[in-house]
């Protein structure tokens, strides 16, 4: 799948960029990644993965200059945006994770999951596979089933406002989102890149966004 665009992903310090890359790789799509500003500026794409702590991830974002540019290639710009699990939560307006405020691009705040729901049945932190329930159709969404499984680990979830920015949602002791959007900017909890063939087709399906 040969794309004209400049994908870019963004090197903030917070893990799994590698695999985030090489799944472009055996898509034979080329993506760079880079923390290099100029670089950065000059994407058609941008992809912002991560793994860790939501306050760590916030203060790595400000320490490299990157929040300035952020709101101007993405809100400004319109540039197209996927966030993969942290880099999904960081959209957020809040996150009880070190009880900051995220990027605000989605009207969301990022909670733990409620240990005395789920504890009788499930452990924290939710990993492994798990299937989604689409709730709203975008070009992310293309070609994929409500039955679709896709890789998941995380302690935290994202609560929306308003359901016009929930794109699926997850089951697990308690339905939760599990995938958000609005307007060019895409977030998903769960991990693409490591969700074989149906995580090839959704990253497709990123690639192929205006």
């Amino acid at each position: 799948m040969q794309s004209k665009n400049k994908i870019v992903v963004i090197d903030y310090g917070m893990g799994n960029l590698r695999s985030v890359k090489n799944r472009f790789k055996h898509m034979d799509v080329d993506a760079t990644i880079s923390s290099d500003l100029s670089e950065i500026a000059k994407a058609d794409k941008l992809i912002l993965p991560g793994v860790g702590h939501f306050e760590a991830g916030m203060k790595q974002l400000k320490d490299r200059g990157l929040l300035e540019l952020l709101e101007e290639k993405v809100i400004q710009g319109n540039t197209p945006i996927l966030g993969i699990c942290l880099g999904m939560q960081l959209f957020t307006n809040f996150s009880e994770e070190g009880n900051v405020e995220g990027l605000g691009w989605i009207d969301a705040q990022t909670k733990k999951f409620d240990a005395s729901i789920i504890q009788s049945l499930h452990k924290v932190p939710h990993m492994g596979w798990n299937s989604i329930n689409v709730t709203n159709e975008t070009v992310l969404t293309e070609n994929l089933d409500t039955n679709d499984l896709f890789y998941f680990v995380h302690s935290y979830h994202v609560v929306c406002e308003t359901d016009q920015n929930v794109l699926t949602k997850t089951t697990y002791g308690y339905e939760f989102v599990s995938a958000i959007f609005k307007d060019n900017i895409y977030g998903v909890q769960f991990h693409p890149e490591k969700s074989h063939d149906i995580g090839k087709q959704m990253i497709g399906n990123f690639v192929k966004a205006a």
